[in-house]
């Protein structure tokens, strides 16, 4: 993943296959915390807000039929969303999105700079 930017509670970052333009990772930024139940009620409220804030700014950015959220934690202890536009014309759309699709999309890195702009311009 890049970095994007930071927001009010969590970091914003692109996710390196982009098989679904525009899929990103909003993680909270403590660390050491692990679920959702585990923040406060005003830390909830911020990181909601941030992901929120991100799924909108992705749909705008990109024209997303509709974003599908994903928040797996097995292999990785730290709360955080996958932003997932879906596009009814792309892959998997009307069923959930693959985490790892068997033909992955990578980009130049200009690519990726493109989206995260297109991203950061609509937050």
């Amino acid at each position: 993943m890049t970095e994007i930017c930071e927001l009010e509670a969590s970091i914003l970052y692109l996710f390196k296959e982009q098989t679904y333009p525009g899929r990103c990772v909003v993680a909270y930024k403590n660390a050491h915390k692990e679920e959702i139940f585990e923040l406060s009620d005003a830390e909830r409220e911020l990181f909601t807000k941030d992901v929120a804030r991100v799924a909108k700014a992705v749909k705008t950015a990109f024209n997303a039929g509709k974003i599908n959220y994903g928040a797996y934690g097995d292999k990785m202890p730290h709360i955080h969303f996958h932003i997932v536009p879906k596009y009814e014309d792309k892959p998997k759309w009307g069923s959930t999105f693959d985490m790892q699709p068997d033909e992955k999309v990578y980009l130049t890195e200009e690519g990726y700079a493109e989206i995260a702009n297109k991203i950061k311009a609509n937050l």
